[in-house]
């Protein structure tokens, strides 16, 4: 079964957010378990925790459909140490938060390089800081989402993806999601039919499906290995709607949080109806 919907504001409170997604017909839904642009945040109460877990439940959205996205400011690959430690203190806080609203995923960008040192020993210092996080908590699988090859940024390759996973200390606990913009714009074609199975046995051959634990579904407003990261709405970009029909019909994708970003919100509900009427 197909799981569609949005990253929803939780403006005012995170138990607000669950209650955003039933507006927009969502059987999944992302969220920040804090504010994505500041490193610290007051604890949560035991009301505010309740408060999310009744919501979730009333809406009938199983917390296995709901896919955390962590802070902007994090970067567990960052060369520098007083900011790589500031990281990985507010990174293991955003997973307790997960901890204790009861999800069970945590969605991240793997990190950067900052052009100050390789791409392995960025990649080295992230699996470093992920597994120092599984660590000190339970029952959150941290889920790293592939980029778009911006800047010094890391994870833009699917291999970037299988080495952190590979360096994992607890491997039933990563995973990864796939936004579907990222994937395109960092060099993986998927406009038509041939092109579309070719990167997804690329996928599975270098990073495996059992991996695949959510994903972020985009049009993107820049062409084809453009390194650019600018979401479009579904059919208006260059990707095209093709895509989002085979993708709506396939099993691999089934079962896990299909959650959009696109850039107009006013047409959240239309857009996920309109994923749902391509599954046959």
């Amino acid at each position: 079964m197909k799981y569609f919907g949005a990253h929803v504001s939780a403006s005012g409170g995170v138990f607000n957010a669950p209650l955003n997604a039933k507006k927009i017909g969502a059987k999944a839904f992302a969220l920040f378990v804090k504010n994505q642009r500041q490193w610290k945040a007051k604890p949560y109460d035991e009301k505010v925790i309740e408060k999310f877990k009744t919501n979730i439940s009333d809406i009938g959205i199983k917390p296995e459909m709901i896919l955390p996205h962590d802070s902007y400011l994090i970067n567990l690959g960052s060369p520098d140490i007083e900011q790589r430690e500031k990281s990985l203190n507010a990174f293991i806080d955003e997973v307790q938060r997960c901890e204790q609203l009861g999800l069970k995923l945590l969605n991240f960008h793997p990190g950067s390089h900052l052009k100050k040192i390789s791409e392995e020993e960025s990649l080295d210092l992230i699996a470093e800081n992920m597994n120092k996080t599984l660590e000190v908590t339970k029952d959150v699988t941290l889920v790293i989402e592939n980029t778009a090859g911006q800047g010094s940024n890391l994870g833009y390759k699917f291999e970037h993806l299988a080495y952190l996973i590979n360096k994992s200390c607890d491997k039933s606990r990563v995973g990864v999601c796939i936004d579907t913009c990222h994937m395109f714009v960092s060099g993986y074609d998927i406009r038509d039919k041939e092109s579309y199975d070719r990167t997804w046995k690329e996928f599975d051959d270098i990073v495996g499906f059992e991996y695949l634990k959510g994903m972020h579904i985009n049009d993107s407003l820049t062409p084809y290995a453009s390194k650019k990261d600018r979401h479009q709405s579904l059919g208006k970009g260059e990707i095209g709607i093709d895509f989002f029909k085979w993708l709506a019909n396939d099993p691999r994708m089934d079962d896990i949080p299909l959650v959009l970003e696109t850039i107009d919100e006013s047409i959240w509900k239309k857009e996920i109806e309109l994923l749902y009427s391509f599954v046959k």
